[in-house]
Parts: structure tokens; sequence; C-alpha cells
């Protein structure tokens, strides 16, 4: 599916389950994460998460448009149009839209295990563990003034 695509399935969305035309523009933001979908304000535009479609197929695509066709329908009219305002509830349930979408598994990058250095007191063997790493000329032992050596 394409933004053209989803244009029209936006277009006919809105004539048959609200009675009325969507003059803006719809089309897919790559950029969503976690989000199926937004309606932007200022433009009235809507923007879908492509990933929804890869994932869900179709049928989410729809539910997803229906719910933020809520917002643009009730926006435009100078109503509640906030997940929080009672309009905005009692629209999705008239029109049978979903709250939320479906889960967007985005896979994370592998968060880097932290290095640790430890340094021991040569004197009295005081412990030090520290996440960056320290000038052993510069530093002594906190307890007994004695020199520090990184051990591995």
């Amino acid at each position: 599916m394409d933004n053209e695509e989803l244009q029209q399935l936006v277009c006919r969305i809105s004539l048959e389950s609200f009675q009325k035309p969507f003059i803006h523009q719809a089309y897919f933001n790559g950029r969503l994460r976690s989000t199926g979908g937004r309606y932007l304000l200022q433009s009235h535009n809507i923007e879908i998460n492509p990933k929804a479609f890869e994932l869900y197929g179709i049928k989410e695509i729809q539910g997803i448009v229906l719910h933020e066709l809520c917002h643009y329908h009730l926006h435009i009219e100078g109503k509640g149009y906030q997940h929080r305002d009672k309009e905005f509830r009692e629209l999705l349930k008239k029109v049978k839209a979903p709250r939320f979408c479906s889960a967007l598994h985005t896979s994370k990058p592998s968060i880097k295990k932290q290095r640790r250095y430890t340094y021991t007191c040569v004197n009295c063997q005081q412990l030090y563990i520290r996440k960056i790493k320290m000038n052993v000329e510069k530093y002594c032992c906190s307890k007994c003034l004695g020199k520090l050596e990184l051990l591995k």
C-alpha cells in the first residue's frame, strides 16, 4: 500500500463511517515508532505508521484510520477531540473504532554493557569500583592514603 491508496482508503472510510468528507492529506510516516498513527492539529493531516500495515495488515490500518478520523472530525467541528473527552469516547463507540492499536514491537538496539573499572589500594586492599577510568597517579586511597592500582 502506498500513500495514494492510503489517501483513498481514508476518504472512503470517512464518507462511509462519518458521512463527512476528508479534505486533507493522509500519508505514511516511517518515523513513527510506538504509535499507530497521529492526527496533526495544525495541518489537519493524518500520519499512519507503515509498520502497522506490515505487521497486521489492512484491518489494523482501517482501525487506526477510524480512530484518527474521530480526532479529525471532532477537531474540525470544535468539539472535544482528546482521548479524555466524553465526545471522543462516544464517537469511538458509535463508529466502532479501537481506542488503542495493536502493539508495534519495535526492536530496540541492544544496550551495551557498561565497563566497570576496579581499583584496589596497595596498602589496605580497599576496593573501588568506577564507571570511568581514573588516573592512579593523581588519586589515592581515601582510607589510608595509599597508592591505587587497577585490577582486571
